[in-house]
């Protein structure tokens, strides 16, 4: 993969340039919010800290967002949780608080790659699992041959799902991905729309419940 670091601290850039292309990636390297405005093009993830010298971090990712898709992670030592769900609102894919582990980082980056395939690969056409068809061009849902409506949550929350069946999504996965926020504290969001859609696509054994972990899609759909 070929990575945007947008970093001013010269050591920090140097030694995380050097660590990801150890492990195969091409690695680009700019100090500033401008010049990140300037170099992303071609790039497949950028990789951005917050404080730079000339614009604020979460500016330059708003800017990203309004005119590309290109995969964001924030990597900044602000660990507050407003700045957390702030860079995450502006359209961060991922936000990882300094000091970090190498192997985490590689981690997020190979999931915030995978749900981005997930959703090319979720748009190409129409998702058939048994009587269910998911039609993501449409925002259209079937079962039996009728349709189904669903919330916009409640589509992209079984989308998900259905892109990869027998696949375990995290509670945290399914929330940064459907809601583009990290949810803080005990929430019942995810639980209440799962239960809203067992109820409308007619049983409970299209989404199974992984305990402690989180949903998927049944790989044996229900007759």
């Amino acid at each position: 993969m070929r990575l945007l670091v947008v970093e001013d601290d010269e050591d920090v850039a140097e030694e995380l340039s050097s660590g990801l292309r150890r492990y195969g990636h091409e690695v680009d390297h700019v100090g500033t919010g401008t010049e990140a405005l300037e170099r992303w093009h071609g790039v497949d993830l950028v990789l951005l800290d917050l404080g730079l010298p000339d614009l604020d971090g979460f500016e330059v990712c708003r800017r990203l967002r309004a005119c590309s898709d290109v995969p964001i992670i924030v990597v900044s030592a602000r660990s507050q949780e407003l700045d957390r769900v702030l860079g995450l609102r502006v359209g961060a894919d991922d936000y990882l608080v300094k000091p970090y582990g190498f192997n985490e980082l590689l981690a997020r980056i190979d999931a915030v790659l995978r749900r981005g395939r997930t959703r090319a690969s979720g748009q190409a056409g129409e998702i058939c699992l048994g009587a269910l068809v998911i039609d993501p061009r449409m925002r259209r849902v079937l079962v039996k041959g009728e349709d189904i409506a669903l919330t916009r949550k409640e589509f992209d929350l079984l989308a998900l799902l259905a892109s990869e069946p027998g696949t375990v999504f995290t509670r945290e996965d399914i929330l940064r991905e459907v809601w583009s926020e990290t949810w803080f504290g005990a929430s019942r969001t995810l639980d209440v729309h799962v239960g809203a859609l067992r109820s409308k696509l007619g049983d409970r054994g299209w989404i199974e419940t992984v305990r402690g972990v989180g949903f998927r899609m049944s790989q044996e759909p229900p007759e």
